[in-house]
């Protein structure tokens, strides 16, 4: 069952709270692909100095203010594609990035794109994961809340989960918000 838009309509921090543990789907002509979301961090306002929305509005950062529940899929370096969940209410700049998740489904088509076999490295970056997802720009403004959707999130396992919060990775600003999270003794996060 795919997740409702309330769902997102919510604090930056709960929402990303809230991903920890469900099913990121991918549906293409090549396959159906899912992982769990094993780990994510939070951007949030005109005053995070590491979101896209430091500097206020731009052609950049306009999807950040954009109604909950869309993916807001970038580059970055020019190179690598990054899936953010917008989240909040339209008009306030707040994503999750989905860092990492554990592969659940399309894995021999994941190992082919990422060129690995080896498990634990098919999504254990946000980079590593869009790849092998095949998660690009063609997917940026997608609504999440639908399984008619070509991306979108089911709710996952309901056991308890214990999560670690630490700093964001790869920023130069904001270092001090803990806004990063991942399911303690995941073998399939990002970096520890």
């Amino acid at each position: 069952m795919s997740i409702s838009l309330s769902f997102f309509d919510c604090p930056t921090l709960k929402v990303l709270e809230d991903l920890m543990g469900m099913v990121l789907v991918r549906k293409s002509r090549e396959g159906l692909f899912s992982g769990i979301i094993v780990e994510a961090e939070a951007y949030q306002g005109e005053d995070d100095p590491a979101s896209f929305a430091f500097r206020g509005r731009t052609k950049r950062s306009e999807m950040l203010y954009g109604s909950p529940g869309r993916a807001f899929v970038y580059l970055t370096y020019g190179i690598h594609h990054m899936l953010n969940i917008i989240t909040e209410k339209e008009g306030f700049p707040a994503a999750v990035l989905i860092r990492a998740a554990e592969p659940r489904a399309g894995m021999a088509l994941m190992m082919k794109r990422r060129k690995t076999d080896n498990l634990l490295n098919l999504c254990s970056g946000p980079a590593k994961l869009c790849q092998a997802f095949g998660i690009d720009l063609s997917l940026n403004g997608v609504q999440l809340d639908s399984s008619n959707s070509p991306l979108y999130l089911v709710e996952g396992e309901q056991s308890k989960k214990s999560l670690i919060w630490k700093p964001r990775i790869g920023i130069r600003e904001g270092k001090d918000r803990l806004w990063r999270a991942y399911i303690k003794d995941s073998p399939f996060i990002s970096y520890k």
